[in-house]
């Protein structure tokens, strides 16, 4: 079971249905809840089951989402939730803040990044963004989880659009290849946390915690795909995955270090990436 020491408790039995009456409650579909709380839809559907349990740092998304008390979902607290600072981010103003935080931290660093740096992106007053967002910190961590909810919808688009676990795999290595200004970016963004997740700051929690998720993910098409017989019988998901992300990871670094656009860094990282999923995961 994952574990994460966000909230105290376990979850009980009557959590899942708890999370149901949240998601009802939301009024979207299941796979759109999973989008907004930043958590992949076939582990969101696995919790549900009662086939895998939720980590407390997904049941403390799924309560902030929901407005409710994380204690209820847990069964130790009543349901209501303390009132609390809404920050959105659906569009307007908003959105326009974030993606210039994005862009600028992609650009000069997450903590080179200020209040001020980014009114002046905006063309607005420091007065203004905070009208929005209490604190840097919560502007901050407002841009990650956009990052992190837009990565996911772009995923879930993807695998839906592929034929067999073959197709997926191949789906989210061209996701992950930085070809695009938003792809670089993105990746940028993702290089810059890491450094916060290593000092185990809140962002760097968040990140870290999403990662496992997108790690996860990528087991999955390899679970499905060793099920449907595309993939080598026998292979271990996890560690495929591990394998598979890392290298990933690491190729992605050398591309962005490369400097500026470089369609030539991306392809040979696309090449790599293809010959060790037909080498070592493709079905012979």
């Amino acid at each position: 079971m994952e574990t994460d020491d966000v909230l105290d408790g376990a979850p009980t039995a009557d959590t899942a249905a708890r999370v149901r009456e949240v998601i009802a409650a939301a009024g979207v579909s299941q796979r759109e809840f999973a989008r907004r709380v930043v958590m992949d839809p076939s582990k969101l559907s696995r919790s549900l089951s009662g086939t895998r349990r939720f980590t407390a740092a997904e049941l403390a998304r799924i309560a902030d989402e929901g407005r409710v008390d994380a204690g209820w979902l847990l069964g130790t607290r009543s349901r209501e939730k303390a009132a609390a600072p809404t920050v959105g981010v659906d569009g307007g103003r908003p959105l326009q803040i974030v993606r210039e935080t994005v862009r600028l931290i992609a650009e000069h660093g997450f903590h080179a990044v200020r209040v001020a740096d980014i009114a002046r992106a905006c063309a607005t007053s420091s007065a203004a963004i905070h009208y929005h967002f209490p604190g840097r910190a919560e502007l901050l961590e407002a841009a990650v989880r956009w990052c992190m909810d837009e990565d996911t919808a772009r995923r879930a688009t993807r695998l839906a659009e592929a034929d067999d676990a073959a197709a997926e795999l191949r789906q989210l290595i061209a996701l992950q290849t930085p070809r695009t200004a938003q792809q670089r970016r993105q990746w940028a963004v993702w290089l810059d946390l890491w450094a916060e997740a290593a000092r185990s700051t809140a962002v760097g929690r968040l990140h870290s915690e999403y990662y496992r998720q997108w790690r996860e993910t990528v087991a999955d098409v390899v679970r499905r795909g060793v099920g449907q017989g595309v993939f080598r019988a026998g292979l271990d998901p996890q560690a495929a995955a591990l394998t598979l992300t890392a290298l990933i990871d690491g190729l992605a670094t050398h591309v962005l270090s490369v400097g500026g656009p470089s369609s030539a860094a991306a392809d040979a990282m696309h090449a790599a990436l293809t010959t060790h999923v037909t080498d070592t995961i493709l079905a012979p």
